[in-house]
């Protein structure tokens, strides 16, 4: 085991100093190791720290840092770490990666604080792993996890399984989930706040004024693109390093047409928030809330999301390309992953 805080902070500062961009990976050689300050793991591709995985962070799961191809930071780092560059300290609830929702059976679970709602994982592995689709070898991390409220009980469970891999010099990580109504229905409300999110880096979003830019599907930009259904949207722009040019690099997520609600809306602000929804629409759409969506008693429900990192400008071609190609690749299984492996 090793404390993972002082992998982030080595790793920050080398962002901050003389680094040069590094090569793009070419195919993975992955492996993952347990970290204890805090819990969780870390992702690497050989010796470069490809991400983070914190297994409590203000009550739940997040993935942070995340790495892009050349070495650079993709998400930004605030609350974890402050004082970054174009770096705004507002909704400290979007940590880098994370999955939470804002209305479920009433409770929030997007935001944190002693009201809302906690996801506390119960169970996890970690491996490094081939398949059908992932010829160079993914890190593969698999958890349960409990959706309790604030008082205790728990409202539902998920199983959850995140892969770390490399597509043809870019970074992808697939986030594959299955909601399981173990304590009765589940509400999911109509609310823009959840679900799948990324808070990318602050040199990178539309307001810096650095380049930033969002397109979806449609050919939608910037605050256009904002609750939009859609396949897959970009986010590109700037990446900033303290004390060198930047880079211009991007951050793709790809909703799968055998995830609930596909195509998803799309909670994406000029301010950095890049999320995935597929239960929110009244914000979105206008009009009167919505009942919800509910996942009777011992019924599941299946999300699946790519999110692709990828070095220079937005190719609309390539994305094209990716956005077929991740709904042929076929789903793993996610119900009794754990006890399978």
């Amino acid at each position: 085991m090793i404390r993972f805080s002082a992998v982030v902070a080595c790793m920050l500062s080398c962002l901050a100093g003389s680094q040069i961009w590094a090569k793009k990976p070419k195919a993975g050689n992955f492996k993952v190791e347990e970290t204890t300050d805090p819990s969780g793991w870390e992702v690497l591709d050989g010796e470069k720290l490809v991400a983070g995985y914190i297994d409590d962070s203000s009550g739940r799961p997040i993935v942070y840092p995340v790495i892009g191809p050349s070495g650079q930071s993709m998400t930004r780092h605030f609350p974890m770490v402050t004082s970054m560059p174009f770096e705004e300290r507002d909704h400290p609830h979007h940590r880098s990666l994370w999955f939470a929702h804002g209305d479920v059976n009433g409770i929030d679970f997007w935001a944190v604080g002693e009201a809302t709602g906690t996801i506390v994982q119960r169970t996890g592995s970690a491996k490094v792993n081939e398949s059908s689709f992932i010829k160079s070898g993914a890190a593969v991390l698999t958890t349960e996890n409990d959706w309790l409220s604030p008082d205790g009980e728990r409202v539902l469970s998920d199983v959850r399984r995140i892969a770390f891999f490399v597509d043809e010099g870019r970074r992808v990580i697939d986030f594959d989930i299955l909601l399981v109504a173990t304590d009765g229905d589940v509400n999911f409300g109509d609310t823009k706040e959840g679900i799948f999110g990324v808070r990318v880096a602050g040199s990178l979003k539309v307001e810096a004024n650095q380049g930033g830019k969002i397109v979806n599907a449609e050919g939608e930009t910037n605050a256009d693109a904002w609750g939009k259904r859609s396949p897959w949207v970009d986010y590109s722009g700037p990446v900033y390093i303290e004390g060198q040019p930047s880079q211009v690099a991007g951050i793709t997520i790809h909703d799968c047409p055998s995830s609930f609600g596909y195509p998803a809306r799309w909670h994406v602000r000029d301010y950095g928030l890049f999320a995935a929804n597929p239960f929110g629409v009244h914000e979105f759409d206008g009009g009167s809330k919505r009942r919800g969506i509910v996942l009777r008693q011992g019924k599941t429900m299946r999300l699946n999301y790519r999110v692709v990192l990828h070095d220079g400008a937005f190719d609309a071609e390539v994305t094209e390309a990716d956005s077929k190609k991740f709904a042929n690749d076929p789903r793993p299984q996610l119900a009794g992953a754990l006890s399978a492996e």
